[in-house]
């Protein structure tokens, strides 16, 4: 690869801002950022990042100063010698903006320590200082991963900076440090299978099963299975289970969909349509341990196979940071249809117990599988009730703050009832009960630079559940912040 000649024709660009697209999030999830969104950001403080801002322009004027001296090819200078002129431009428009809204810049020429590290960072990268090399036009794969390092680092610099802006005014943002005090006790829930997982988990214990039977034992020169149903045998079953349950399962979703559409959003309604869900679920969970697919596992099979098992990028990261942080005081629970608690525990691997886990538990005789499930939580009912149990626990005679993290028809009624109901990439089922049952779907930063305008205009945003609105997130990213910051 190092050797590899590699042309930018525009994609080398993209293809950095794509790869620090989390970067970007935690810059926009600022106080700052959101205060200026809102409309409602006071005018010391953006005259200040103004006055910041022309103090990084003015480096990049003398960065692009060097990059012309340090070019020896003509067209090249014209190109950067123009690039030098618009930032001159940019810095003029920015003094003159100021003067017609009757302001003035803060004087003197000082500049924050987040800023000093980006103008230190910006010449020292320009003098080539930053990688001990300056690059030709056309970059190796080695050169081309020098620039993903100096890009990204001026990205995280950018989030600094953004995260260091001094703000007069309180902000919803992060929500921890708004809402965490010793009258709050803040809950945060979450689904576990493709909202935490990057694959689900009753089909990755199946395939365990399906592969440990696969092993031959060498035997007296014969090959022998292990004790129990041969792996074609045990695929044919799984196939033909979950096969059962997508066909029940959809059908029971359009049964639903017939249902008398409300004029707004209704609770009670909502809870007595998805309770059709419940004997499906029931059924289908009795299938599987009659079928004996998961009879024979081992306990240190699930545990190695949780401990490998992929998340969505930034998950882990996000209960992590709760999870090692002293000043952090969060109460956090997994919700799970999963069919195995040790599973999920392993994944965490988390030798303090945390999270809090909540599901369905394989049972063992000796370490190894029955096949049986104890049944905890089998339908959307049934987390709701544990949803509930958990904070009434919770509240210790203060209020709670619970956020629910969820993406599927399991999680739906979990999600309405929390404070602030979190969905990444609403699937297409949620979408369709939203038009019937009359709850909405926000983008979380639209939704909070609503809240931050309520904050400012009336003094206490009002988070309350049953609200019938469920806000939208792309990636853990956003999530994490939201409610923890950068």
């Amino acid at each position: 690869m190092g050797g590899l000649a590699i042309r930018d024709e525009g994609g080398i660009a993209k293809s950095l801002w794509k790869k620090s697209r989390n970067e970007s999030i935690f810059a926009i999830y600022t106080p700052y950022i959101l205060s200026l969104a809102s409309g409602k950001l006071d005018s010391a403080s953006f005259l200040h990042c103004i006055s910041q801002d022309l103090r990084f322009l003015q480096a990049s004027a003398e960065a692009f100063e060097m990059a012309e001296e340090c070019s020896d090819d003509d067209d090249d200078k014209a190109v950067i010698r123009k690039v030098r002129k618009r930032v001159l431009k940019k810095m003029a428009m920015f003094r003159l903006i100021v003067q017609e809204w009757g302001f003035e810049l803060p004087a003197g020429n000082i500049s924050d320590r987040a800023m000093v590290k980006c103008t230190d960072f910006l010449l020292a990268t320009a003098s080539g200082k930053a990688v001990g090399e300056r690059f030709p036009v056309c970059l190796t794969g080695e050169e081309l991963q020098f620039v993903e390092n100096i890009y990204q680092k001026a990205m995280k610099l950018q989030v600094e900076f953004f995260s260091a802006q001094p703000i007069i005014q309180n902000t919803i943002v992060p929500l921890y440090r708004a809402h965490g005090s010793d009258e709050h006790n803040f809950v945060i829930f979450s689904g576990f299978d493709m909202t935490c997982s990057a694959v689900d988990s009753c089909a990755l214990l199946a395939d365990i099963a399906i592969i440990k039977s696969s092993k031959a034992i060498k035997l007296n020169g014969y090959e022998s299975l292990d004790d129990g149903a041969s792996s074609d045998d045990l695929r044919d079953i799984w196939s033909s289970l979950h096969g059962q349950y997508v066909e029940e399962y959809e059908q029971c979703i359009d049964s639903i969909m017939l249902s008398d559409r409300v004029t707004q959003f209704n609770f009670e309604s909502l809870c007595n349509a998805l309770g059709q869900l419940s004997e499906l679920e029931k059924a289908a969970n009795l299938r599987v341990a009659n079928s004996g697919v998961l009879k024979g596992l081992h306990m240190d099979e699930i545990k190695w196979a949780g401990e490998h098992l992929v998340f969505q990028d930034g998950c882990l990261e996000f209960f992590r940071e709760i999870e090692k942080s002293k000043d952090i005081a969060i109460d956090v629970h997994i919700l799970s249809y999963c069919w195995s608690g040790d599973l999920i525990r392993s994944a965490f691997r988390s030798a303090s117990g945390f999270p809090n886990v909540h599901s369905n538990e394989l049972l063992f005789d000796e370490s190894i599988s029955t096949g049986e499930i104890l049944k905890r939580v089998q339908n959307p009912t049934e987390k709701l009730q544990t949803f509930n149990e958990i904070c009434k626990m919770s509240s210790n005679n203060g209020r709670n703050l619970s956020v629910y993290i969820g993406g599927s028809v399991e999680d739906l009624l979990c999600l309405l009832k929390a404070d602030i109901g979190v969905v990444i990439s609403p699937s297409a089922n949620l979408t369709r009960l939203a038009g019937l049952f009359g709850f909405s779907f926000v983008p979380l930063f639209s939704g909070l630079v609503k809240k931050q305008r309520e904050l400012i205009e009336g003094g206490c945003p009002c988070w309350s559940g049953l609200s019938g609105t469920l806000y939208t997130v792309s990636s853990w990213a956003e999530i994490h912040a939201f409610i923890l910051g950068t």
